[in-house]
């Protein structure tokens, strides 16, 4: 058996039978799942049941995990290894007790912020970027000492630079594209990509169109190019994929994960009035089973074998070994 893996280290979508098969033809052997957007953290124990009968009810295609010997535990199985992460800091509160207990509940990723200020960091949306807080270095102490990794995938340029330097371990910024290719308010900056880099974070590649180059039209040559010039300022080990992939949400869901409970005039976020619901997604990554079409992409591009099974999944599991 090869030692191989695919992992596609964020996804969000409206979890069924079916999309637990799709990830399983696609070949994962592990996917970070969102589970947390708004939610405080009653709310969280919630969204763990739903999960927790999901698995039950889908047991012969996926697991929950909680650390590395579970993503070679699902490939020996045949399943895909489920990891816990929240888009935000909601579930903590103003606790830092709460950062153990959501730890123990399963939480391996977590986001200092989602776009907004939080009483952790800065928000990629906010005007003004304070960087991390006094609660947020506490809490990045705490999340470092239990095993949860400081994710500032929709942060802040000054907030993330700070969390990297303050982290005694390696952060992720689990969904996100360079800015130098497009210009989104998600996407990193050099700077900021070679920070991560220097610290041996890693960084997700998102096929969320609203990061891609011409969006949902985005054609597979240009997303390999990127990676190929993300290259050149990171380390190919300390690149991976995160797909963003929101498959079959309603669009109630995006205006949720925009406005949560904090504004009562519409928030449209990388959308638009006249498109406010999810984008299309490119022909070539329609859902996870485009791994097959990123796989002979970045071989035709030029990339060798071991840096395109690095890309595919091989780094993200090395990073797990280590939270």
């Amino acid at each position: 058996m090869s030692n191989n893996y695919r992992i596609d280290n964020l996804q969000y979508c409206n979890w069924s039978r079916e999309i637990f098969q799709i990830n399983r033809e696609a070949k994962l052997d592990a996917v970070h799942v969102t589970i947390v957007y708004h939610e405080d953290y009653d709310e969280l124990l919630l969204e763990v049941k739903k999960w927790q009968k999901l698995a039950e009810n889908n047991s012969d295609l996926i697991f929950l995990a909680n650390n590395s010997t579970d993503i070679e535990k699902a490939k020996k199985l045949n399943k895909t290894a489920v990891f816990f992460g929240f888009q935000n800091c909601s579930p903590i509160e103003d606790d830092i007790s709460l950062v153990e207990k959501v730890h123990q509940l399963g939480c391996r990723f977590m986001q200092l912020t989602y776009n907004n200020q939080s009483l952790l960091a800065t928000g990629c949306y906010e005007r003004n970027d304070s960087g991390v807080t006094n609660f947020g270095r506490e809490v990045i102490r705490e999340m470092n000492r239990v095993g949860i990794v400081i994710d500032m995938s929709h942060s802040a340029e000054k907030s993330s630079l700070d969390a990297i330097e303050i982290s005694e371990k390696p952060i992720a910024i689990t969904h996100a594209n360079p800015s130098f290719w497009h210009p989104a308010k998600r996407n990193k900056s050099n700077d900021l990509l070679k920070a991560l880099n220097d610290s041996n974070g890693m960084l997700g590649l998102s096929l969320y169109p609203h990061h891609l180059h011409n969006n949902s039209k985005c054609t597979l040559e240009n997303f390999c190019e990127m990676v190929a010039k993300t290259a050149e300022i990171m380390d190919v080990k300390n690149i991976g994929i995160g797909s963003d992939l929101c498959l079959n949400q309603p669009d109630e869901v995006v205006e949720w994960m925009r406005n949560g409970t904090w504004t009562k005039t519409k928030n449209y976020g990388e959308g638009s009035k006249s498109k406010p619901g999810f984008p299309d997604q490119p022909s070539w990554f329609k859902d996870a089973r485009g791994f097959d079409n990123i796989e002979s992409g970045l071989r035709k591009i030029g990339f060798s074998e071991e840096d395109v099974n690095g890309i595919l999944g091989n780094n993200w599991y090395n990073f797990y070994k280590n939270i």
